[in-house]
């Protein structure tokens, strides 16, 4: 029995779309690992944030992660440290810009701008000047003239806001993008 002439297109529209379809399914699988590629390794995904359990740091000590292949620097400050920081005047300051991923670019360098918790101050630790790691100042061993940070490199001294005070870097100590889950848990990045 011959095929009618509507049964014959059918057919052929049927292998038309069927071999449009194979073929679409041929190419996705064939581009696919181009595509892939350019997503993110697992290594890069797991620096982009870092959990840290802040319960064991106590006040008036600092303790370094590493965050992005950076220092990290969460110091719990004392209440005669957060002082401190609240009583410099912002227009004394070499740079009165806070340089806080949490806040705008304008916001200014006061203490309640620098730290999201006063007790908390969380910073890459990297000298804005040439990139060195500043030290930390302790009360056994001081480190700079405001109690806070000096890189030994050039001289840079910051305070326990992570401000620049004196010597040649030009801005404050970053403050990265973080969030507080808990209480005793923050995440970085």
């Amino acid at each position: 029995m011959a095929a009618t002439t509507s049964d014959a297109g059918t057919r052929r529209d049927f292998l038309y779309v069927a071999s449009g379809a194979v073929g679409a399914v041929g190419v996705a699988a064939a581009a696919w690992p181009f595509i892939d590629q350019m997503n993110p390794t697992s290594a890069a995904l797991a620096m982009g944030t870092t959990e840290i359990d802040l319960s064991a740091i106590q006040p008036g000590q600092q303790i370094v992660f590493k965050h992005r292949g950076q220092p990290l620097f969460v110091r719990r400050r004392t209440p005669a440290e957060i002082a401190a920081a609240k009583a410099v005047d912002v227009n004394s300051l070499p740079d009165p810009l806070a340089r806080n991923d949490n806040l705008p670019e304008d916001a200014l360098a006061n203490d309640a701008d620098r730290a999201t918790k006063p007790e908390w101050l969380i910073l890459i630790g990297v000298c804005t000047h040439l990139g060195c790691t500043p030290q930390v100042s302790t009360p056994q061993m001081p480190q700079g003239d405001y109690g806070g940070w000096l890189c030994h490199c050039h001289g840079s001294m910051y305070d326990t806001a992570g401000r620049i005070r004196k010597g040649p870097a030009p801005k404050n100590l970053q403050a990265p993008l973080y969030t507080f889950l808990t209480d005793t848990h923050v995440k970085v990045g």
